[in-house]
Order: structure tokens, then C-alpha cells, then sequence
């Protein structure tokens, strides 16, 4: 019986999800890879977390999106998995409006972090 979970998301473009993980100061790798669990369960994935204990986080294309993938019982990072879930998610939204913004002609005039953790951000676009 695998120990994995899988924990959906809604991150569909990887170059977003390594520039968010870049943000965040995560050291990742490119797969596809297997990620390491229980007892040398393996599971494959397109980034790769390694931790210190030997039990690795990755992020797995479904056919849909990019779910997490770990054994949550050997969670060693940082922030909790909600937190963790929450900041890249946050990155991601920023890399991809500030991607879709540019290819439509807007730049980005202002760029502010707020005391609660959400992102000001301001695009103009001349005609």
C-alpha cells in the first residue's frame, strides 16, 4: 500500500511552477524523476524536492495540473503543507499574470508586497 498522497492544485504551466519555487528559495530538480517514500516506494514526477531524511516532495502531471506528491507523514520543510501549497500557488498566480501580461503588451509599473502576504500589482499598457 503506497504512502503517497496526492494533493491536487491548480498549476498547469511548469516554467511558472519553477520560478515560484525559485522565489521561495526551494532547491528542486528537473525530472521526470522518482521522488523517494516508505519503505523505498518510489513515485515518478516532473520536479523533485529532495529532503534531508530521504523522503522527497515532487510535483506530477495528471494529465490536468501539477498535484503534489508526498508522503505527508515525513513533511521536513519549512512551512507547513498548506503553507507551503499557499506560497507557491501565490508565485505561480504573479509569474503567470506577469507572463500573460507581457505577451499582450502590458509592463508592469508597480510591484508591491502588503503586510498580509498579498501582491499590489500594477500593469499599463500605451496604445
Amino acid at each position: 500500500m503506497s504512502h503517497f498522497s496526492s494533493i491536487k492544485t491548480q498549476i498547469r504551466n511548469l516554467a511558472s511552477l519553477k520560478a515560484s519555487l525559485a522565489d521561495l528559495g526551494v532547491d528542486w530538480k528537473e525530472g521526470p524523476s522518482n521522488i523517494r517514500g516508505y519503505q523505498g516506494q518510489t513515485s515518478q514526477a516532473e520536479i523533485v524536492i529532495q529532503q534531508q531524511n530521504n523522503y522527497d516532495i515532487g510535483f506530477s502531471w495528471n494529465g490536468e495540473e501539477y498535484e503534489l506528491v508526498a508522503d505527508l507523514q515525513y513533511w521536513q520543510q519549512p512551512w507547513t503543507v498548506d503553507g507551503f501549497l499557499q506560497r507557491v500557488t501565490q508565485g505561480y498566480a504573479l509569474h503567470t499574470v506577469l507572463k500573460e501580461s507581457s505577451q499582450q503588451g502590458f509592463s508592469v509599473t508597480e510591484q508591491q508586497k502588503n503586510d498580509d502576504g498579498s501582491i499590489r500589482l500594477v500593469v499599463q499598457r500605451w496604445s
